[in-house]
């Protein structure tokens, strides 16, 4: 997001002369602190904006990019979405967002989950697998998903022998339990629509008591998650990924980290500290040794560096260009094959959905 926002406030086409701020946080992947902070967005980030010639006048939040997960999204939208603030999803696939009638300002660079339900469907349906099992995430994307996955299943002529629900809150023993019905079954094809997070719990139970081979059919949240490799009894996962892309200059961006960036910003030296196994400055990691400079993250081999996978990372970037380009519309105009930008037009939020 800030390598895109960077990108757009160097370019010289899009919103020339203009600037774009940020302010980032962290939902947690709580609907709570999702909420938490759409209270905020919606009366404003600060009590004093400056006015000189970097800002321009308004306080008032023009878009919002997230949230990644379904449920917060939902939750953001239904306070945000009264004020006409548009907000732009990389990866809330949730059907039901599609209804604008409930979330009017809610846009998204991911499809609907109804084109990956009907599409597992008539996967399944190829291999003339009939006979199925089905576990989804206890949550708006697990539920809408797998309820448009089930309609479109009977569709095809597809048996359902069981569809269990759990989430990664619930007590162990509704975990087991789903864990049991999967290995009591004699379906041995598992359609899971879930988050990496309840999936990875669930395998997590699964390895344990280890049950016959199944053909697990993933959806996308997961599907493509490199530490689900970890279990050799999913092996021959199969389901439709996010497609892979290649976002020129990400890699040199992030690899452009100097010790003051570092400590400038509380996520990366939390990263840093990890990484390195060591701590920087004032921090409160006291139990490790003092950062030496000598540290290169060119020769980390982490998620962080590795740019060959980049699936939802590409939707972020997208819905930056997308609020960017809003944006540009409102406040700028082609005159004689030039642009002209006035950066001190206040505009409304509205102006840029």
């Amino acid at each position: 997001m800030i390598f895109a926002i960077e990108e757009i406030n160097n370019s010289t086409e899009l919103l020339p002369g203009i600037k774009l701020g940020y302010h980032i946080y962290d939902a947690c992947g709580s609907v709570t602190v999702a909420v938490h902070v759409a209270f905020q967005l919606s009366n404003g980030l600060d009590p004093v904006f400056y006015t000189g010639d970097s800002c321009s006048q308004s306080g008032m939040v023009m878009a919002v990019v997230g949230e990644s997960g379904s449920s917060p999204s939902i939750s953001m939208s239904r306070i945000i979405g009264p004020f006409n603030i548009p907000q732009v999803s990389y990866f809330a696939t949730c059907a039901c967002l599609s209804d604008k009638q409930q979330y009017p300002n809610f846009f998204r660079t991911i499809p609907s989950d109804q084109f990956q339900a009907d599409a597992l469907a008539k996967l399944v349906k190829h291999f003339g697998w009939t006979w199925i099992g089905a576990v989804r995430s206890d949550s708006d994307y697990g539920n809408n998903g797998m309820a448009s996955f089930l309609d479109a299943a009977r569709k095809e002529g597809i048996c359902v022998e069981y569809s269990e629900s759990f989430y990664r809150t619930h007590p162990r023993s509704r975990i087991q339990r789903v864990a049991d019905v999967i290995r009591r079954s004699t379906a041995m094809v598992v359609v899971a629509f879930t988050s990496p997070g309840e999936i990875r719990i669930l395998l997590e139970e699964l390895s344990l008591e280890p049950s016959p081979p199944r053909q697990w059919i993933g959806s996308e949240s997961w599907v493509t998650a490199p530490d689900m490799l970890r279990f050799s009894f999913c092996a021959g996962t199969i389901g439709f990924g996010i497609q892979k892309s290649v976002i020129p200059g990400l890699r040199n961006f992030l690899l452009d980290l100097s010790p003051s960036k570092v400590a400038a910003s509380p996520v990366l030296t939390e990263f840093w500290e990890d990484a390195f196994n060591c701590r920087l400055g004032k921090s409160a990691a006291i139990d490790k040794r003092l950062c030496d400079g000598t540290e290169d993250i060119k020769t980390l081999q982490c998620p962080y560096t590795d740019t060959s996978q980049l699936r939802i990372t590409n939707m972020v970037y997208k819905a930056v260009y997308a609020i960017a380009h809003a944006i540009h519309k409102a406040v700028c105009q082609e005159t004689n094959s030039t642009t002209q930008c006035d950066k001190f037009t206040r505009i409304e939020s509205k102006e840029v959905s």
